[in-house]
């Protein structure tokens, strides 16, 4: 059981390379008209940006809660993943792809090292 945390981390890591691979390649254009719907009900661009995070976070939710059968990881999980989106994004603005995972990966492992690693 103590490596939880190691597991959690990369269900997470592969949920969030799933994401990015389902939507920016395969429903593509999809995902960009619901952008624009979304922007067209929002009628803000940081809106627009935080309900496709809380999406991304709900999507993240569902991987997890299936691959471990429990909803409380799944919420953790897209927790943890939400709130490093929503920092990064806004007091790290360049970051490269590897940089991304790598920040991620990092912090959520100290996150569920924290719940679930002692």
């Amino acid at each position: 059981m103590n490596l939880l945390w190691f597991y959690v981390a990369i269900v997470l890591a592969i949920s969030d390379l799933l994401h990015t691979t389902l939507m920016w390649k395969v429903l593509n254009n999809f995902y960009i008209l619901l952008g624009g719907l979304i922007q067209q009900s929002t009628h803000s661009t940081w809106q627009t940006w935080v309900v496709h995070e809380i999406m991304e976070a709900g999507f993240h939710f569902v991987v997890v809660s299936i691959v471990f059968l429990n909803p409380t990881i799944g919420i953790l999980a897209a927790l943890i993943h939400f709130v490093i989106d929503v920092t990064h994004t806004v007091f790290i603005r360049d970051m490269g792809e590897l940089e991304h995972r790598a920040l991620h990966f990092a912090v959520e492992s100290i996150f569920f090292i924290l719940l679930f690693g002692f």
